[in-house]
C-alpha cells in the first residue's frame, strides 16, 4: 500500500474511532515506546538525568513514561487532524491566557511578531488557532521542514493551512518570512530543535547544545516582538493554547539566550509541560561526534557571550566523561597532563575518575581538578554489580587507559554510549564502541607511552596543548636531603642492588637520606639501612600513604630511583630525579614532566634497555647526585 494512502487511511480511522479506545491504545503504545526501545530509553534517562539530577530515579522514569505516552497521543492527533471538523476541534481546544490579547494587539497596532514554540505535546494545535477566535490572524506563516515524500508533503501542507496559516518551507529560504515581518505579519518558528553544525553553541539546562539563531536574527533585523505559544494538555486530545511575551535585550544573541532560559524555567516549574516535552529527541547530541568529542566546535559559538550574560565564572560541567585510570602508579602520573588538556579542550565536561582508591591522592597531588573519584570496589560478588549501578549516572563518554578485558567489561556495564580506547595489534576490544588503532609498521619500543596516549585523545578530537609543567616548584634551599627508592614492586630485575645503595649513601657522610617504598620493599630498605647506621638515614618504606609519600618527596633535593611509579610522582611534583634504567626501556617509560631528569643506564646498555642494573656502578650514580647538591659539597 502506498505510503500516502496508508497515512490517510490511518488518519481517517483514528478520527472516527471511539475516544476511550484511542486513550487506551495511546497509553499502551506509549508504554511500549518507553520500555521496548533500549536506545530511546537510554536517551530519555540521560537527558532527564542531566536536566534534573536532583530528582529521584523513579521521578525521572515517570517523566520519561509520560513523555512517551504524550508523544503517541500527539502523533495520533496529527494523523487524525485532517479529518476533524472545526466543530470538533473547538470541543478539543481552549483559548488560554494571552491568545486573544496578542491578536487584538496586532489588530489595533500592526507590528511584526515572531511566535515561537517548543516540542510540547500537541504542538501542531497552534495551526488551529483561528477556530478559537473571531479576531483576524492577519498575515501568518509558520516555518516548517518539508517532508521528503512530495505527495505526503503536499497533503500535510494543505491540511495544516486550512484555517488561515501558511506553511513556509525551510528549503525555499526565508524570503517569504522576511516579507511577512516587513509587512507587520506574524511568523511561527519551532526553536528548541538540535540545529546541528548550522546552529550556534549555547546551553540548555547548563549543557552545551546547538541552537537555531533564526528567531533572534529575525527579531533584531525587523524589530519584531517575540512571544511564545505553549500547548497545555488538559486531558486526552484536550489542549489549551497560551501565549506570553518573552523579555529580551533586542539583540539576536539575547533572544536566543532568553528563549533557552524560558524553556529551562518552564520545564523546571511546570510539571504538565515537563511531562509533555519531547525528552527523547537528540537535543544535546551535536557535540558528541567521536572524531571531535574532546573539543567544542560549531559554525557559531555564543558560549563566551552567554557565560558573561549569565554571570558564570566558567561553563557548567554537564557533559559526563568517565575515565578509567591505569592500574599502575607511574601510568596514572603519566596521564595527568592528558586529563588536564581534556578539561581545557572541553570546559563543559564533568570529569569522573575510576581507579584504585589511593590514586585519588596522586591526582590531587598532581594538581588535577576533577568532580568525582570512584574507587574500584573489592573483587568479589558485588564487583560487576557496582559498575552496573553506575549506569544510573548516565555517563556520556568513557575513556579507558587500561588494556584489559576487565576494564572493557566495566565500561560496557555502565551502558555508556561512547567507550573509547587504544586497540593494539592482536588485541581486539569488541566492547569498545570506538577504538584508536596505531598506524601499522610503528615500533612501540621507540615511542613513549604518553605519546601513544596523546595520539589516542587526538584521534577523538583533542586540540588543547599538553602541558608538561610539574604541579609544584622544587623544594626551597637548605640542608640537602636525598630521597631513595630502592625497590620495585612489580619487577625485581628493575632493582639496583642493595650493596650499591649502601655504597652510594656512604659516599655522602654529611647528607641526610630518606628511603621510600611499599611494604614489599621493606626487605631491601632494611638491608640498606643496616649497612648505613646513623640518624641521617630514615627508612619510611611501608610507613607512608601515597599522600604522605608525595608530601615527603617535595622536601627532597633530589630523588634517586629505580624505574617505579614513585619516580614518576616525584617528576610530576617538580623534584629533580635520577632515574636508574637497566632492563626496562626509558624511551617508552621515562618521566614525562619538564622538571629535571637524569637517565642513567649501565655501560653498553641499548637506549631501549636490556642491561643489568648491577653493572651500573655506585660512583656513576654518586657523580649525578653530586651535581644536584650545593657547591660546598663538592667532594665525593
Amino acid at each position: 500500500m502506498p505510503l500516502l494512502l496508508l497515512i490517510k487511511s490511518l488518519g481517517w480511522i483514528l478520527a472516527h474511532a471511539p475516544e476511550p479506545l484511542l486513550r487506551a491504545l495511546s497509553a499502551t503504545l506509549g508504554t511500549l515506546l518507553h520500555v521496548g526501545f533500549p536506545r530511546r530509553r537510554r536517551l530519555l534517562r540521560s537527558n532527564l538525568s542531566h536536566a534534573f539530577p536532583e530528582l529521584s530515579v523513579a521521578a525521572r522514569e515517570h517523566i520519561a513514561r509520560e513523555s512517551c505516552r504524550r508523544l503517541v497521543e500527539t502523533g495520533m492527533l496529527s494523523l487524525a487532524s485532517p479529518y476533524l471538523s472545526a466543530t470538533r476541534l473547538r470541543q478539543m481546544l481552549r483559548a488560554g491566557p494571552g491568545l486573544e490579547d496578542m491578536l487584538r494587539d496586532r489588530r489595533d497596532r500592526p507590528h511584526p511578531t515572531i511566535l515561537v514554540s517548543a516540542h510540547l505535546a500537541y504542538w501542531e494545535a497552534q495551526t488551529w488557532m483561528a477556530v478559537l477566535t473571531e479576531l483576524p490572524l492577519g498575515d501568518f506563516g509558520v516555518i516548517y521542514r518539508p517532508l521528503d515524500h512530495p505527495g505526503l508533503d503536499d497533503f500535510v501542507r494543505r491540511t495544516r493551512e486550512r484555517f488561515g496559516m501558511r506553511l513556509l518551507s525551510r528549503k525555499a529560504g526565508f524570503a517569504e518570512a522576511a516579507r511577512i515581518l516587513r509587512n507587520n505579519g506574524c511568523v511561527g518558528i519551532l526553536f528548541d530543535q538540535n540545529a546541528g553544525m548550522q546552529g550556534a553553541l549555547t546551553t540548555l539546562f547548563g549543557r552545551v547544545c546547538s541552537t537555531t539563531e533564526l528567531p533572534g536574527i529575525l527579531a533584531e533585523k525587523f524589530g519584531a516582538e517575540v512571544r511564545v505559544i505553549t500547548t497545555h494538555r488538559l486531558d486526552f486530545w484536550r489542549v489549551e493554547l497560551r501565549i506570553a511575551p518573552v523579555s529580551h535585550d533586542g539583540s539576536a544573541a539575547g533572544v536566543v539566550f532568553a528563549l533557552n532560559r524560558w524553556l529551562e524555567e518552564t520545564l523546571s516549574h511546570d510539571a504538565g509541560l515537563r511531562d509533555s516535552w519531547l525528552w527523547s529527541h537528540d537535543r544535546w547530541r551535536h557535540q558528541d561526534r567521536p572524531s571531535a568529542r574532546f573539543r567544542l566546535e560549531s559554525r557559531r559559538d555564543l558560549l563566551a557571550l552567554e557565560q558573561r550574560a549569565r554571570g558564570w565564572t566558567e561553563l557548567p560541567r554537564k557533559t559526563r566523561l568517565f575515565v578509567r585510570l591505569p592500574n599502575w602508579l607511574g601510568d596514572v602520573v603519566m596521564v595527568l597532563p592528558l586529563l588536564q588538556a581534556l578539561r581545557a579542550g572541553r570546559p563543559d565536561m564533568e570529569l569522573t575518575l575510576i581507579g584504585k582508591g589511593p590514586f585519588r591522592d596522586v591526582c590531587e597531588l598532581g594538581g588535577l581538578a576533577f568532580e568525582h573519584y570512584l574507587p574500584l570496589p573489592p573483587r568479589g560478588a558485588g564487583y560487576w554489580q557496582h559498575f552496573r549501578t553506575l549506569a544510573q549516572r548516565c555517563p556520556d563518554t568513557y575513556l579507558l587507559f587500561t588494556q584489559s578485558i576487565r576494564g572493557d567489561v566495566e565500561a560496557w556495564l555502565t551502558a555508556c554510549p561512547q567507550r573509547f580506547g587504544l586497540v593494539r595489534p592482536g588485541h581486539p576490544r569488541p566492547l569498545l564502541t570506538h577504538g584508536y588503532r596505531r598506524p601499522s609498521g610503528t615500533d612501540p619500543r621507540m615511542q613513549h607511552q604518553l605519546d601513544e596516549w596523546i595520539e589516542l585523545v587526538r584521534h577523538f578530537g583533542l586540540e588543547a596543548p599538553i602541558d608538561r609543567r610539574p604541579s609544584t616548584s622544587p623544594a626551597p634551599g637548605g640542608a640537602p636531603r636525598v630521597g631513595l627508592i630502592c625497590g620495585s614492586e612489580n619487577h625485581p630485575a628493575k632493582r639496583w642492588p642493595a650493596t650499591h645503595w649502601s655504597a652510594l649513601i656512604q659516599r655522602f657522610p654529611d647528607v641526610s637520606f630518606v628511603l621510600f617504598g611499599t611494604p614489599a620493599d621493606r626487605a631491601i630498605t632494611d638491608t640498606v639501612t643496616a649497612a648505613c647506621p646513623g640518624a641521617r638515614v630514615e627508612n619510611l618504606a611501608g610507613r607512608t600513604t601515597l599522600r604522605d609519600f608525595g608530601e615527603r618527596l617535595r622536601t627532597c633535593t633530589v630523588l634517586v630511583s629505580n624505574d617505579t611509579g614513585g619516580m614518576h610522582l616525584a617528576n610530576a611534583l617538580g623534584v629533580p630525579v635520577i632515574a636508574l634504567f637497566g632492563p626496562t626501556n626509558p624511551v617508552r617509560t621515562a618521566p614525562v614532566f619538564s622538571s629535571v631528569v637524569d637517565i642513567l643506564q649501565p655501560p653498553g646498555c641499548p637506549p631501549t634497555g636490556g642491561g643489568s642494573l648491577s653493572d651500573l656502578l655506585p660512583e656513576t650514580v654518586a657523580a649525578a647526585v653530586q651535581r644536584h647538591l650545593s657547591p660546598s659539597r663538592s667532594g665525593v
